[in-house]
């Protein structure tokens, strides 16, 4: 591999100052257009790059964002990341990605060996065991020493940050009325995220649905769990013991799974079952037959603010800056796998 030069040896070649060197990288007007050329020319020539790092130094800026997302194969997480990278390519900032696997533990050690003057700040979803034992504090630990985060779509209450979420009540209530007017009276929720943050408020709005239209709640047609297999064989007696015409599935591969459980069992698929489920992927939506009804939560919507508010946040002049939680809404698709009124 060729060796990279540094600031010193480039200093020494065209005997000039470490100081004068930085500057004409840097396109300073104190240093004149030929000798800008010919330092840049020859930092090209001995492969020199800069260290991101060690950049700003005197205002402790590297123009780098930390982003953690919690799953890699979601591809809601994927498309808010593409969102993130697009207005931070755009702003001249670079971005560095990890996962945190859904582990607290992973989390936490991720947070502390980026804050040491890796990156500026944080964007983030919170992992499903922090959420799942409601331990924040490794969040509040970074914003207490200066390092701002934003979290989207799963939020840790109580922590003292900006935020980007969806109306996951609203879209829940929304989507189940939905079903209601299509004629549905036997609404069954299927939901492997109730440990989760969005999973409690989806239900939420499935009920309140239910409450509005003087529908019984059926504790026989209601599955949540936050195991997917689990999820899986509950779906199998559910469709087995009772009557069902419509479904509210609460996750990608809970609207998958509804659908191919309903045709394996010989449901059509919408004229005897319509299904609605919380989806942004191209498998859950189109690339399956019948096509999927979903709720899109504008993920690269939902990763472009998320960004553009931690970027106001690091170039904002006023200390104090007040907090935001935006709201992005959500929005119907409807496919094949819903009747039509």
């Amino acid at each position: 591999m060729k060796a990279k030069a540094t600031l010193k040896q480039i200093a020494k070649e065209l005997n000039v100052s470490v100081s004068t060197v930085s500057k004409a990288l840097n396109d300073s007007p104190e240093i004149s257009e030929l000798t800008k050329i010919k330092i840049k020319e020859y930092a090209k020539l001995k492969n020199y790059k800069p260290n991101v790092i060690g950049l700003n130094l005197k205002n402790r800026k590297t123009k780098t964002i930390g982003v953690i997302i919690p799953n890699i194969l979601n591809s809601f997480f994927a498309k808010v990341f593409s969102g993130i990278e697009k207005i931070a390519d755009k702003k001249g900032y670079n971005v560095i990605m990890c996962i945190s696997n859904e582990s607290l533990e992973k989390e936490a050690h991720t947070l502390e060996m980026l804050s040491n003057g890796t990156i500026d700040g944080f964007i983030l979803s919170v992992s499903e065991e922090a959420q799942k034992l409601h331990e924040y504090n490794h969040f509040k630990e970074i914003i207490n020493d200066g390092t701002p985060i934003v979290m989207f779509d799963r939020i840790a209450e109580g922590v003292e940050c900006d935020k980007v979420v969806v109306d996951d009540f609203d879209s829940a209530l929304n989507s189940t009325q939905r079903l209601i007017d299509l004629g549905c009276k036997n609404i069954a929720l299927f939901s492997s995220v109730d440990n989760l943050s969005v999973g409690k408020l989806r239900a939420e709005g499935y009920l309140k649905a239910l409450e509005k239209n003087n529908i019984p709640v059926n504790e026989n047609l209601i599955i949540r769990t936050d195991s997917e297999d689990d999820l899986k064989d509950k779906i199998e007696k559910i469709f087995d013991n009772n009557t069902i015409d419509g479904i509210f599935a609460l996750e990608e591969n809970d609207s998958v799974a509804a659908l191919r459980i309903a045709i394996k069992k010989g449901f059509k698929v919408p004229e005897e079952i319509s299904i609605i489920g919380f989806a942004d992927g191209i498998l859950a939506s189109r690339r399956l037959s019948p096509s999927l009804t979903t709720v899109s939560q504008h993920g690269i919507e939902i990763g472009e603010v998320a960004a553009k508010l931690l970027i106001n946040r690091l170039e904002s002049k006023e200390e104090n800056l007040p907090y935001e939680t935006v709201v992005i809404k959500t929005k119907l698709k409807e496919r094949e796998s819903t009747r039509k009124l």
